[in-house]
């Protein structure tokens, strides 16, 4: 039997008016990648903060065992000397730094005060072979894409020596390619010795690398499951997680759908910054009234290129083609104009572009559309906070009141808040990039029943997702991109993953 290397007893965490962690226990053996998940809210990200010492000893109760140790962390750089360190789902790298500088940041390989660049590129070059990158020491964070920033981090930990690492989403924002190569990069860590816990709300990444799972929820442990030996499957660990069977994944829907209400004709846009690089190549689209039309595509295929574009030319250049909805060709040349026009873009990054973080609900609910709720000039505070509660009812909003700043939401409810400021602008056409990124199970149900419902009530809908389970799932008929240009159109019923797969692969259009 294994070795235990980290052991939490009955950790209690409160914050004012909220129990966050009620008696949690969580035992980890050395060596093994042990899973935590959990809906959101329940207290995953809260539990490794009391564990890396963002929350120092003093504020919660229980205790913290580490290689059978009793340990009282005041703060991060204290589990860090001890060998814990924890990779946040908001990656910590300054962009206009190199790859060295943010290794070595606060770790300096210095000698008197001054820092030694030699020692610090060689040992740099070691990490970045460790996680599987080539690129140079020197190069900026800024240059390199999401998924080698990842590595980064992990090179970053591993300059620490690591022996526990925490990883809180490390996949979230990745393709599928750099999230496989980020799973292996785990296992061989595994096989290096280094304990891994992983934060991931994709269900398939616990199966293809964990060995325990410890399932929180509401605050509470729910069980640990041995993955080999208790023959786990994705709704085994649903069930844990909401505390029901969830037999259907996706809400049923029966499809009315009408005529053609949108059009996107003989589209092209060109980069905004690269003047002669196209992005967009002839792109054609249509929407029909009550349909939920998906665009299918690997990360860098001009899916969100496409839609901004559309909406209101709010991303590229020497844009050309036509817009059509309802039979009339639209100008839209502003993102007032396409909001003005029935047609609202839900962000695929909700925290730097889809919510004002520092603000409460009831103004980021009503941002999209302030003369909805303004006598000219000046807004009216009660017809606001009747329109933010009724949108908070009919949302299933968890929150303390619309008055709660839309930060200390659980991601889920962010999302919630993000179509609630869409739906407040009484759209016809939602374009939702990415709504369920980063959520739990649980509350992409929910957002399901929310995209049926919009679609029940004869809206069109435009959903844009890396997940093929989801556009599957949800959608009536699928585009599938590929290299800027629409590669393939599929209807529900003889749309499957391979089909979708051939058509991204493909490099040019039909």
């Amino acid at each position: 039997m294994a070795s235990t290397i980290l052991e939490m007893k009955n950790i209690t965490k409160v914050f004012p008016g909220v129990i966050a962690l009620d008696e949690v226990n969580i035992r980890v053996a050395s060596g093994e990648i042990h899973a935590l998940v959990g809906e959101n809210g329940a207290g995953k990200s809260t539990l490794m903060k009391v564990l890396s010492g963002v929350y120092p000893h003093g504020t919660y109760t229980g205790d913290i065992l580490f290689q059978d140790q009793v340990v009282e962390f005041k703060d991060i750089n204290h589990s860090e000397h001890l060998g814990i360190v924890i990779i946040h789902q908001e990656l910590a790298l300054i962009p206009h730094l190199s790859i060295a500088e943010n290794i070595f940041l606060g770790n300096e390989r210095a000698r008197l005060g001054i820092i030694d660049w030699n020692k610090t590129t060689v040992r740099t070059r070691e990490l970045l072979t460790k996680v599987g990158l080539t690129e140079s020491p020197n190069a900026l964070i800024s240059s390199i894409g999401v998924g080698k920033q990842q590595l980064v981090e992990i090179a970053k930990a591993l300059s620490k020596e690591v022996k526990l690492l925490i990883l809180d989403e490390p996949t979230a924002a990745l393709n599928e390619r750099d999230s496989d190569n980020l799973l292996q990069l785990l296992l061989e860590l595994k096989n290096q010795g280094i304990t891994s816990i992983l934060i991931t709300h994709k269900l398939n990444e616990i199966a293809k690398v964990a060995d325990t799972i410890t399932i929180l929820r509401d605050g509470k442990t729910i069980e640990t499951l041995d993955v080999k030996k208790d023959g786990i499957t994705e709704d085994r660990i649903i069930k844990g997680m909401v505390g029901r069977d969830m037999t259907h994944r996706f809400p049923a829907r029966t499809p009315a759908i009408g005529p053609v209400i949108f059009e996107v004709k003989d589209w092209n846009v060109f980069h905004p910054e690269h003047a002669g690089r196209q992005v967009i190549h002839n792109a054609h689209l249509t929407i029909r009234q009550g349909e939920v039309v998906g665009i299918a595509g690997l990360m860098g295929s001009g899916r969100t290129e496409f839609a901004l574009s559309v909406f209101g030319k709010a991303w590229g250049k020497h844009i050309t083609g036509s817009v059509i909805k309802d039979g009339k060709e639209l100008n839209l040349t502003s993102v007032s104009q396409a909001i003005a026009e029935g047609i609202a873009y839900s962000t695929e990054d909700r925290k730097q572009l889809g919510l004002i973080l520092i603000d409460d609900i009831q103004h980021n609910t009503t941002l999209a559309s302030l003369g909805k709720v303004s006598n000219g000039w000046v807004l009216n505070d009660n017809l606001e906070i009747v329109e933010a509660e009724r949108l908070r009812a009919s949302m299933n909003t968890k929150c303390s009141s619309i008055r709660q700043k839309t930060v200390n939401l659980s991601g889920g409810n962010q999302q919630k808040v993000v179509l609630s400021k869409w739906i407040f602008s009484e759209p016809d056409i939602l374009i939702l990039d990415e709504p369920t990124r980063g959520i739990d199970v649980g509350a992409k149900y929910e957002i399901y029943t929310i995209i049926n419902r919009l679609a029940s009530e004869g809206k069109g809908v435009l959903l844009i997702s890396s997940e093929l389970p989801e556009i599957l799932g949800l959608c009536d008929r699928i585009y599938v991109m590929s290299q800027g240009r629409f590669t393939g159109e599929l209807e529900r019923a003889e749309a499957n993953q391979e089909k979708i797969m051939k058509y991204m692969l493909q490099g040019k259009g039909n």
